[in-house]
Order: structure tokens, then sequence, then C-alpha cells
């Protein structure tokens, strides 16, 4: 520990934190309390994470669920922050595209997703989007360990959401005690708006977003499957609004994998709604790409295949 720093059994106790965890008003007060934060770099108690911090009021949070809130904030200081995320999409254990999101056009480009992630934390990204593309299809996958240990290698240096599904109240909690900075839900929320609803009110709407898949202006789920039946993306949006959502994923599914472009259009309809963040997915095959959808209003994007292809560095897209 730091030198002159008060012993941290002067501080609350661990229950007590973990109270504090579990509410929805965490992440604001993590925020709040990470001006005073000091941390050693100095791993602890063979936790393998950054040892507690500690703030000015002599309190310690010896508590690794707020180390990853604290991680979250230091991601997302200033609310005009433009996000850009570098995409892990897994099948069998491989890092793979898919085009359109037909699991019968996919593209392997690694068998080593850990060391995929460590080069885009290296190349200075500070979000990444993990996808578990077995578990979107089927609602189950094998593929926990494997985030588990990619969480583990980069989580000190960049937050991490995971998506792919994430069906139930124990399946977000399971990745979010796992070290994810957010849990991307998508099939379940369009089914039932008030376990979306639930899960922001425990976890706060900071650690919960939704994922809009788009086809022919309808969001569906399941994987994309063909002949999901869809709902209206806008008035799905809103709805998901109205129970306290306020970040969305928004792909376009026909541009997905394509390099084809972003889909503005889209983008620039939901982001007239004004119910939340749109953070915009599939097509982007360019830096151009990037700056058009940040300047229709966008607060993120992802990008997968370009990096891969080489037609995006993830430094010039990260920009000064």
């Amino acid at each position: 520990m730091l030198a002159g720093v008060k012993a941290a059994n002067h501080g609350p106790t661990l229950g007590h934190v973990a109270d504090l965890v579990e509410g929805a008003q965490v992440a604001e007060e993590a925020l709040g309390l990470r001006e005073g934060v000091e941390r050693s770099d100095r791993r602890e108690q063979g936790l393998g994470v950054r040892s507690a911090p500690v703030v000015s009021h002599e309190v310690v949070l010896p508590c690794y669920r707020c180390n990853v809130l604290l991680r979250y904030h230091a991601t997302t200081d200033g609310a005009s922050d433009f996000a850009v995320l570098p995409a892990i999409d897994l099948r069998g254990g491989r890092v793979v595209r898919l085009e359109q999101g037909d699991f019968a056009r996919e593209t392997a480009f690694s068998d080593d997703p850990v060391a995929v992630a460590q080069r885009f934390a290296d190349a200075g990204a500070r979000w990444l989007h993990v996808v578990d593309l077995d578990a979107a299809k089927d609602g189950a996958s094998g593929h926990a360990p494997v985030i588990a240990e990619l969480v583990a290698a980069v989580g000190e240096r960049l937050a991490v959401e995971v998506a792919g599904g994430l069906r139930t109240a124990g399946a977000v909690a399971a990745a979010l005690d796992r070290g994810a900075a957010r849990a991307i839900i998508g099939t379940a929320a369009l089914q039932d708006l008030a376990f979306a609803g639930a899960l922001v009110a425990t976890h706060g709407p900071n650690r919960i977003a939704v994922a809009l898949d788009v086809r022919d202006g309808l969001a569906v789920g399941h994987g994309w499957q063909p002949g999901v039946p869809g709902t209206p993306v806008e008035s799905v949006l809103v709805a998901l609004a109205d129970v306290g959502v306020t970040t969305f994923e928004v792909t376009a599914i026909d541009r997905d994998g394509t390099l084809g472009g972003p889909d503005l259009v889209l983008y620039q309809r939901l982001i007239a709604l004004d119910r939340g963040a749109i953070i915009a997915s599939a097509g982007i095959a360019s830096d151009d790409d990037i700056r058009a959808v940040r300047e229709v209003g966008c607060a993120g994007v992802v990008i997968g295949r370009a990096l891969y292809d080489g037609r995006i560095t993830l430094e010039a897209a990260l920009g000064p």
C-alpha cells in the first residue's frame, strides 16, 4: 500500500461495500469517489485486481466490483466522448466475423481471442466489444471461461462489454461478476421490457445496454436467424427507454460484415427520438465511415471486419 495510508480495517466492512455495489446508485457514487482515489499497481492477496483504492476520507473499498466500476468511469469521462469499440466475435473458441449475421458465411481470423484482445489494448483501445455468437444463436455456450480469461488479461487497461445469450438475470449478473463493465442484452429485452427495466434497476443504467439488431426496420433477436419475427425499432427503443435503458447498440443486419458503409438513415431516425445514446454497428469500412456516424450524433461505433482486414487501424480510428 502507499506510504502513510491507514490500514483497511478502518474502512467499511466488505458486507457494507457489497450492499452499496448492489444499489443502482453505485456507479454514480464510484464516479464521485474517483476524484480522491489513489491506487497501487501492486496486486494483492492473489485476487488478480489492483490494490484497494483509498479515498481522501480514509475509506477503503476492497471490492473487485467497485474496481470494475471505477475503471468503467475512467473510460467515460465527459459525456461528449465518442467511443470506438473493436469487436471480438467468438464462435467455437475462435475469433470470427459473419456476413449479414449468416452463420454459413463465416470468416475465422484467430484461434487466440486473448491475444487479439491484448493487441487491441496495446493499440490504445478504451473499450472492447465481445460477442458470444454461439450463445446468441442457441442460448448456451462454453465461452464463459474464455471471456473470463480475456477480461482478466486486459480488464485493467480497458472496459469490456459482453453480449450474446444473456437472457436471464443470473447470466447477466455472472457476466458482470466476471469483470465485464457492461452487459448487452438483446432477445430477452425484446421479449420482456420489464426484464430490461429490472436489470437497469439492479445494476444501474451504465452497466446495462440493449442491442437493437435491425432488419427491414424491425428489431429482431435470436441471433438474427431468418424467419424470426420483429418489432418496429422506433417503438421498441422508446419502450425500453421508458423502463430506464439509456444505451442502445444498433446493428443494421444487412450491412453487417459487408464493409458497405453504415446505415446513416437508420441512425438519424433513432437519434432524432432523443431517448438514449446510439452506438453504431455494421458496415464500417473506413475512417470516413467513423466520422460520418459521429457527425450524425452517434455516441460510439463498433468496428469489426475492417480492423481484421487492415482497412482501418485502431490507432487511426481512436484519433488524437
